[in-house]
């Protein structure tokens, strides 16, 4: 077997396939990590491809089709590894073909990850993403911000909408920890695989969560902060801006633990 794969439609992709899609940037993607061939939380995976499909494009791809796909790109590789699978239409962009527009799935697979060990520190900057519910390519926003956070001594940056309400950073989702409850910010975010498992396995294990406006200003009163994504779901974050925050262990355990619940789904 190769290590790693690129496939189109569930067949290796040629680099004539490949070439247009380096030029172009409409298109949405889901990412995962695949453990002993399986996935957790295969189903909001479906969903998101499904419903940004809609979003994006009109219509969607079966789902039975995305899966053969993701199967035949993991069948080929060993059972761990990261996957990132994109739904695109081979027309381009710039144009409106409507809702009978055919879509392409690009699975391209890779080493395992698990994100960093942290506690990190955030930047707090301002930025509302396009299209926030939708995991779409070409946001060049969110690589410049890390950029601009690392060269100022942070390790990357959490976003501030207009209201001056903390939503989300670059590639993760936010949690926090008020002392008794989770507390999941109000604001226009991307709602992550990640940050799903846990807020349906949090509710299964009856531990309390909030959806509450959460501003800087807010943040000395809170117990904890910790980002998220398909890497891990939880890596403590000891400062945003500013404001420190204290690690709290036991909400950090909790989101592990709460994550190990979550059953790995075949393909």
């Amino acid at each position: 077997m190769s290590s790693h794969v690129v496939q189109r439609n569930g067949r290796a992709a040629t680099a004539a396939e490949l070439a247009p899609l380096a030029f172009a940037g409409y298109a949405h993607f889901t990412a995962m990590q695949v453990r002993g061939g399986g996935v957790r939380g295969l189903d909001l995976h479906l969903e998101r491809l499904r419903v940004a499909s809609v979003e994006m494009f009109g219509h969607a791809l079966p789902d039975e089709h995305v899966r053969s796909c993701l199967r035949k790109a993991i069948e080929a590789g060993p059972e761990d590894l990261s996957l990132t699978a994109v739904v695109y239409s081979p027309s381009g962009e710039f144009v409106h073909s409507g809702p009978e527009a055919e879509l392409d799935i690009l699975v391209r697979t890779r080493e395992p990850a698990s994100g960093p060990d942290g506690p990190l520190a955030l930047a707090a900057v301002e930025h509302e993403r396009t299209l926030p519910a939708v995991k779409h390519v070409g946001e060049v926003a969110k690589t410049y911000f890390l950029r601009k956070a690392i060269e100022d001594g942070f390790d990357d940056a959490a976003f501030l909408d207009r209201r001056g309400r903390l939503s989300e950073a670059t590639i993760w989702n936010l949690a926090f920890w008020d002392g008794t409850a989770v507390v999941w910010p109000e604001a226009a975010v991307l709602g992550g695989i990640t940050m799903g498992i846990l807020r349906r396995q949090l509710e299964r294990l009856g531990v309390p969560q909030r959806v509450r406006e959460v501003t800087l200003a807010d943040l000395p009163s809170l117990s904890g902060a910790v980002v998220m994504n398909s890497w891990t779901p939880g890596v403590a974050v000891h400062r945003l801006g500013s404001v420190s925050l204290p690690e709290a262990p036991a909400f950090l355990e909790t989101l592990h633990r709460a994550y190990r619940e979550e059953p790995f789904a075949a393909f």
